[in-house]
């Protein structure tokens, strides 16, 4: 069963929140980050990617980015833009995107759950984003990344968060420059406490890592390098109910057709898919639908029967599409190495796919219908790992917010 703890956290003062509150660490490149925080001192990216205070050709995996992060961290606490929580508390964590709303609980997950596959993964991890993470954490002795974690729904949690949102006051409440609002709450007092963290421990068998794969297991391994601290133990969590989250889809762009012409390509497509035109671009609706950008020329492609496996691996939209176009016929063994592939979130739109595939730059686009929450722990129950790229989540948890402190 899940072990969940409250925990102190460290926390911007209210009135520069939405100054401090930072994309995620990931999803930035260094050049992306120095336009980002450019203006802004408070901006927890002088923490998260230090390599904006240094040098541009600085190496942004040496300990002087990492001591850097430690240097500005310090100054923060210094001069009072973020304090310690004086006891610990759970957070809850609401996030608003284009009307539709998600909650989750913020809490320190137990890493002794992460090595007992209590927390369940979906996904490999690359052993150099790992040591960035692990080196980081050492050295500033704090965790600034979040693990978004999902679970299947427990009406006694979602009641005690639900009423506790509509009586108290948020301390966090501010929309950020992409739109999404962000409103946080923190949980102090000791018997609503005590009943979450009994909950998680008799009605939550597992939770399941939905984003932050490298940043959990960074965190683990972390546990391992400092036996000796006890906070180490528990890393850094938001837990949100499997009903309020959404996986959006993520598409594929290939440079090539691996010389085939298109009439011959798509004629191979025949043997496994139904095609038929499309005036308007293809955003399928269903599972095993796919749209195919070709030539300005939209399709709609549909799996044939027997054409696929029906095992929690194979039955999915995107192993059918690796298994029966990508490596079949485009000659595209390693998706996660081949330089030839490249993914763009469904967030992006399909206009991304046109304009990449219209620029010359991509020769062909697919766009898929997006794995859903049931398939993602199916997966992760049956001990499989998904394909690369096969979900995007949004809303992303912004770091700063709250951040776990090692020391």
């Amino acid at each position: 069963m899940a072990i969940i703890k409250p925990f102190s956290a460290l926390r911007p003062q209210p009135e520069l929140s939405d100054k401090v509150a930072s994309r995620p660490y990931d999803v930035l490149n260094s050049e992306e980050a120095r336009a980002e925080a450019n203006g802004n001192p408070h901006s927890f990216l002088h923490i998260t990617k230090a390599e904006i205070d240094l040098p541009t050709d600085i190496d942004i995996h040496s300990q002087a980015v990492y001591d850097k992060a430690k240097e500005n961290l310090e100054q923060f606490l210094k001069h009072g833009i973020v304090f310690n929580e004086n006891k610990p508390c759970y957070y809850i964590y609401q996030l608003v995107m284009n009307g539709r709303s998600q909650t989750g609980l913020v809490c320190v997950s137990s890493v002794g759950d992460y090595f007992n596959d209590v927390i369940k993964k979906h996904e490999f991890t690359r052993p150099e984003k790992e040591k960035d993470r692990i080196e980081h954490m050492k050295t500033i002795q704090a965790q600034t990344g979040n693990v978004f974690l999902a679970y299947n729904n427990v009406h006694e949690v979602d009641e005690i968060i639900y009423n506790w949102k509509n009586v108290h006051q948020p301390v966090y409440d501010f929309k950020a420059d992409d739109g999404i609002k962000h409103t946080l709450w923190t949980i102090d007092d000791d018997k609503i406490i005590e009943d979450i963290s009994r909950l998680f421990k008799e009605k939550v068998p597992a939770t399941y890592i939905a984003d932050g794969h490298h940043r959990a297991a960074s965190a683990a391994k972390v546990s391992k390098a400092l036996p000796a601290s006890e906070a180490a133990k528990y890393f850094l969590t938001t837990i949100f109910p499997a009903s309020e989250l959404a996986i959006m889809d993520y598409n594929r762009l290939v440079k090539d057709l691996n010389d085939m012409d298109a009439d011959d390509f798509i004629g191979a497509l025949h043997d496994d898919f139904m095609i038929t035109h499309s005036a308007e671009p293809v955003k399928p609706s269903q599972l095993h639908e796919f749209g195919m950008y070709l030539d300005k020329q939209w399709y709609i492609l549909v799996s044939r029967e027997g054409t696929y496996s029906t095992d929690p691996i194979g039955v999915l939209d995107v192993t059918i599409l690796s298994n029966n176009v990508l490596d079949k016929l485009l000659d595209i063994k390693d998706q996660r190495t081949d330089k030839r592939i490249d993914f763009v979130g469904g967030i992006r739109g399909l206009k991304e796919l046109e304009k990449r595939v219209n620029s010359g730059e991509m020769r062909v686009a697919f766009s898929l219908y997006p794995v859903t929450i049931q398939q993602l722990f199916d997966i992760a129950d049956s001990g499989n790992v998904m394909p690369p790229k096969s979900t995007w989540f949004e809303p992303k948890l912004r770091d700063g917010l709250l951040t776990h402190s090692l020391a």
